[in-house]
């Protein structure tokens, strides 16, 4: 199994033992983030200005409000969906519609499918028993991706139920909308869109994400709340392989199991960091790794 020497290149320390950063150590963590990165938008859509901001966009309504109290994260203690749902940011809409705003770089399932689970589990949740049909929660799904997943050449899609022998809508309460940053048609939209590839947001048009993203890699506060977000993910991947490798571990041995399942939690790992310290940048390493290793060789370094 690799030691902490391995993976960090420096010397072992007690697992409950955590070196406290500096105000440079945790700016050099974060300085890397944008805002399609799914931890670092966790933290940014959890501001209700920013929320209320981007949806007024994407759903093209300047009046939009969101309900400043109702905004739940992925890793908010009010998250009762666990992490069956990905909860970027759910939240409630000034007229009771709910809302999911979804961030997703990886293009490797099928996301319409994913949209629609994530829809159902949320009117599951959002319902109470003996409730009428009528009473189902309306719920918009937004889905922000790095790729144009539906192939027309877009930025944004509206997905609706439609009868197809006459082409009318039907309003069943989900409205789903799909809003990538690969298309520019030179709508406001499309603005929006490119600011989420950004390491630096300063753009007038949209005031509460350039100050957020500004304020988050910049104050003690801000960079503090990322890398302790980061942090709680780290931990939770060791967690999972420590729990997978003690499942091995019922069919082939406690001690291998063990050994099995940390080791390969980690050498993905290893290797993303050892890429890190030859200079590849964030853009380069997602290239070959998923993002939640990224994130984390990022902490590690």
């Amino acid at each position: 199994m690799p030691s902490d020497r391995n993976i960090r290149g420096e010397s072992a320390t007690m697992p409950n033992e955590k070196k406290e950063l500096s105000f440079e150590e945790k700016i050099a963590r974060v300085k890397d983030y944008r805002p399609i990165d799914d931890t670092f938008f966790e933290v940014l859509a959890a501001e209700p200005g920013v929320c209320q901001e981007i949806l007024q966009i994407i759903l093209e309504d300047p009046k939009l409000i969101v309900d400043p109290e109702s905004i739940i994260v992925q890793s908010s203690k009010r998250n009762l969906y666990g992490r069956s749902v990905r909860l970027d940011a759910l939240c409630t809409l000034g007229d009771g519609t709910k809302c999911n705003i979804e961030v997703q770089r990886s293009d490797d399932d099928d996301h319409l499918r994913r949209a629609r689970f994530n829809a159902s589990s949320i009117t599951v949740r959002e319902s109470s028993p003996g409730d009428r049909f009528e009473e189902v929660v309306n719920l918009y799904i937004v889905f922000i991706s790095e790729f144009d997943f539906l192939g027309e050449g877009r930025t944004i899609y509206h997905v609706e139920s439609v009868i197809l022998e006459s082409g009318a809508v039907i309003d069943d309460g989900l409205h789903e909308v799909f809003v990538n940053t690969a298309i520019n048609d030179d709508t406001k939209i499309a603005d929006l869109m490119s600011c989420f590839t950004k390491k630096e947001v300063n753009d007038p048009r949209f005031p509460r994400m350039s100050e957020a993203v500004k304020r988050l890699k910049t104050t003690e506060g801000g960079v503090s709340a990322v890398c302790s977000l980061t942090q709680q993910y780290m931990d939770a991947a060791r967690q999972e392989g420590l729990e997978e490798g003690l499942s091995r571990g019922l069919s082939q041995g406690i001690s291998q199991g063990i050994s099995q399942g940390i080791s390969q939690g980690q050498s993905a790992l290893a290797d993303a960091i050892h890429d890190l310290h030859d200079g590849a940048s964030r853009e380069e390493l997602l290239k070959k790794y998923d993002e939640r290793t990224v994130d984390l060789a990022f902490s590690c370094r």
